[in-house]
């Protein structure tokens, strides 16, 4: 957790963790092994406004890749990326990008993925009153149930900066992360990657911008990688299930 947190003494509330492990089972049918088993499922439940069914992450090893400051320029060539991989992601958009950006939000949520509030345009929000916080909250909730027909369950603070006031103001649950790739500073597609595949552990929420090209340069290698160690790709509402509350903080579901 960074040193903002720390200072404002933010209490963490994660979720149940995560185990990982199906064990490779040698059978002499393949298609049959390889193919995905009730087992695998649990609910017919919602994800990213979609009906669909949710993977059981308290028994397969997940992670949460989530995209803030979008929609932008390179987030439809993203979503064609996370389609070809089978992949959900959580995108924390921004307000003011919503309405030159529907066709790119209602595909996200036709897609599967969910769409999550980042403030309207980037505000610090432990620097805003709490009528302020409560007035940016609704104008970008609104922006996106406009856009898509979803109500936003989670809501990401810019810079992770939130204060008494903030958390007292915003009526949904709040999710930071626990892996930071720097993409932003490094804009570097192998530095994104190596350190994704390096610091993701189950239950882990990576923060990535689908802003910077070379962000979204890094994605196939970063799917590839995390799907050869083993790992299912979950919105942020399949990683905690049933657990997340408003006004309480989040960066993982790990122990």
């Amino acid at each position: 957790m960074n040193a903002t947190l720390s200072s404002q003494r933010i209490i963490i509330r994660s979720a149940v963790a995560l185990v990982s492990a199906l064990g490779a089972c040698a059978a002499l049918a393949a298609p049959a092994a390889a193919a995905p088993t009730a087992a695998d499922h649990v609910g017919p439940s919602v994800v990213g406004g979609l009906s669909g069914e949710l993977r059981d992450c308290t028994r397969l090893k997940c992670v949460a890749l989530t995209f803030d400051d979008g929609p932008g320029a390179y987030t439809d060539e993203l979503l064609d990326v996370l389609a070809d991989h089978d992949a959900q992601a959580t995108f924390y958009v921004l307000g003011s990008k919503v309405a030159g950006n529907t066709d790119t939000l209602r595909r996200m949520a036709e897609e599967g993925h969910e769409i999550g509030n980042h403030s309207w345009d980037h505000d610090d929000l432990a620097t805003l009153s709490a009528r302020d916080v409560e007035k940016d909250m609704a104008r970008t909730n609104e922006a996106i149930r406009e856009a898509t027909g979803i109500e936003p369950a989670t809501m990401r603070p810019p810079y992770g900066s939130l204060d008494g006031t903030a958390r007292s103001a915003i009526d949904q649950a709040l999710v930071l992360w626990d892996v930071d790739t720097l993409d932003w500073q490094s804009r570097d597609a192998d530095a994104v990657t190596e350190v994704t595949l390096d610091e993701t552990s189950p239950g882990s929420v990576v923060l990535f911008h689908d802003i910077h090209e070379s962000t979204v340069e890094a994605i196939p290698s970063v799917l590839k990688g995390l799907h050869r160690q083993g790992y299912h790709f979950v919105t942020v509402d399949e990683l905690f299930p049933d657990t997340l509350k408003p006004g309480d903080v989040y960066t993982d579901a790990r122990l």
